[in-house]
């Protein structure tokens, strides 16, 4: 399984990273934009070899495509390569992307069963799709006995069947492949991180992610969130780009549009962020007058942002009809069965996700068990993943408020403007776009990405910080890691139990948990899967040593990056 893996991460990344090597090369970007954009120019460009094979009906062999077009794009852009090799930003980024790739993957060695929160069947949905682009699944059957296909959208699923079409296809590489990709979100983080901050803060976003619970516990649940951050955070920086230039730059223009729709084709949470952009985009044409060159970009962004979405949307169109596609979609089949006010509902679920339901006082009876540490695990995995504040860090939330009131206070006007209504618009239509009523907070559904950028920001202002704040973010981040991640996992690996209670099979000690994690075990069962935990031979101690290597060599290569970072 050693060998497998490695092959299969070869095989993501090599078409991650070369699939579109010889256009990203010509763009005029600096290598460290060019490194990201191609990612997202290549996954988008194996979407769309993917799409044709699926949709054309030819032999699922021709998915070797992908590889084969990557391959032959390293060899072209080799120049181009050589390129990115050389420059110190673009090393920076690549290798802070293995160093996450590789913690996200070695963190799945502890998964033997999906549980925390009320997190139930997403994971079997997502399988059950990847195979349906694997021809094996019928077209007229309910997804988790509830979707249609036109419910979620499909690159994500397309990619990942592709993969496992080019691998084995069994749950245990479904993982894998799901969590490479997943992993993917470190690289506008640590770009966005390197803008405002530097090559330093682009090294310390990768401790960072390492040691934030929201994002390790979404690398590893093999859902498309953090797919679709990837290319709404890749898309908002050369919004930036653009803004930067007053509309000047036509290329970024373009790359943002097709990372928006590439993001829009992965997961729907990222309507609100093309909402949100394409107002900013309006206002910034009224700024320059629509000149005819800013009139121009509009138009070929618009256009390039229509190629990306046109082959899911104008298929699922002629294969499921308009109800189809866009009313069986989970937030809108929601607010059609939510009674009441649906203002009312958006503030109240606002509400209960910035204050804890421990803190209203609101006792559910969905997270009842016996388990004392899988009762604590519950309770923090409510507060880590659902409150978008505390998802930032138990310090590093209040890190990141008060650097950003004093970075408002500094920045010109302008900025000040754009920033506090593009993040307040951001939250809003996020909150808008979630129809039903969720008493324990609903920030993991849309707004990961703003906490992804709000980690990019605190990066970046790490060299601004005093030597309080650093202790505390330090110690915060320690705490962060142990309740959030280690106990998450320890719990997700039955491995507290394991040692206790040695005598009692999974199963047994699964119904001390919640009736969630009973409920995801039991779907496993039922399945036969073999988890990527349960095949890798590995002994839990080395895989210990390895994670505890790698966050040593990315501590160290952020307190040796020149700026202090």
């Amino acid at each position: 399984m050693i060998a497998q893996t490695l092959a299969c991460l070869l095989l993501i990344l090599g078409v991650a990273f070369g699939l579109s090597r010889p256009l990203a090369g010509r763009l005029g970007l600096t290598p460290a934009e060019d490194l990201v954009a191609g990612a997202a120019l290549s996954l988008i460009g194996a979407w769309g070899i993917a799409w044709a094979v699926f949709t054309t009906g030819i032999p699922l062999g021709a998915y070797w495509l992908i590889p084969i077009a990557a391959a032959a794009g390293l060899v072209a852009g080799r120049r181009s390569v050589a390129r990115l090799a050389a420059d110190p930003g673009a090393r920076d980024l690549m290798a802070g992307q293995l160093i996450v790739t590789s913690w996200c993957v070695l963190f799945l060695s502890f998964v033997r069963n999906h549980s925390g929160g009320a997190w139930l069947g997403d994971w079997v949905e997502h399988w059950q799709r990847a195979h349906y682009f694997l021809r094996e699944w019928p077209r007229d059957r309910l997804f988790f006995d509830i979707y249609q296909l036109p419910a979620r959208p499909p690159l994500g699923n397309v990619l990942t069947a592709a993969f496992l079409r080019m691998t084995t296809a069994d749950y245990a590489h479904y993982q894998l492949i799901m969590a490479a990709l997943c992993s993917l979100a470190y690289l506008p983080v640590g770009l966005l991180a390197g803008r405002f901050g530097g090559r330093g803060a682009a090294r310390l976003a990768v401790v960072i992610l390492l040691v934030n619970p929201l994002f390790m516990q979404n690398a590893t649940y093999p859902w498309t969130k953090l797919q679709a951050v990837f290319f709404i955070l890749s898309g908002l920086y050369f919004f930036l780009r653009v803004r930067d230039t007053d509309g000047g730059s036509r290329t970024a223009g373009i790359l943002c549009a097709l990372f928006l729709g590439g993001a829009v084709v992965t997961h729907y949470s990222a309507g609100p962020y093309v909402a949100v952009l394409a107002a900013a985009w309006i206002a910034l044409g009224l700024g320059t007058r629509w000149d005819r060159g800013f009139a121009r970009t509009t138009l070929l962004a618009a256009g390039a942002g229509a190629c990306v979405l046109a082959p899911w949307f104008l298929w699922s169109f002629a294969q499921f009809g308009v109800h189809g596609t866009f009313l069986s979609n989970s937030s809108v089949s929601m607010m059609q069965k939510t009674p009441g006010n649906p203002l009312v509902t958006m503030a109240l679920n606002l509400r209960d996700s910035l204050v804890p339901p421990q803190a209203r006082g609101f006792q559910g009876t969905l997270f009842r068990q016996s388990s004392p540490w899988g009762s604590l695990r519950d309770q923090l995995f409510l507060v880590y993943q659902l409150n978008p504040l505390l998802a930032l860090g138990s310090v590093g939330w209040l890190a990141v408020v008060a650097e950003g009131w004093r970075a408002a206070r500094d920045a010109a006007r302008r900025d000040r403007v754009f920033w506090a209504a593009s993040l307040a618009g951001f939250v809003v239509l996020s909150y808008a776009a979630y129809g039903d009523r969720d008493h324990y907070g609903t920030g993991h559904i849309c707004l990961q990405s703003v906490v992804l950028l709000g980690l990019a920001f605190l990066a970046s202002r790490w060299g601004r910080l005093g030597r309080g704040w650093r202790i505390a973010l330090a110690l915060g981040w320690a705490v962060d890691f142990c309740l959030g991640i280690a106990l998450q996992f320890a719990v997700e690996d039955f491995a507290l139990d394991r040692w206790v209670t040695p005598a009692l099979s999974m199963a047994e000690v699964s119904r001390t948990y919640g009736v969630v994690s009973q409920a995801n075990l039991s779907e496993k069962i039922i399945a036969q899967f073999a988890y990527f935990a349960d095949i890798l031979p590995t002994p839990p101690a080395l895989v210990l040593a390895l994670l505890g290597a790698i966050l040593c060599m990315a501590l160290m290569r952020a307190s040796r990056t020149p700026g202090g970072a």
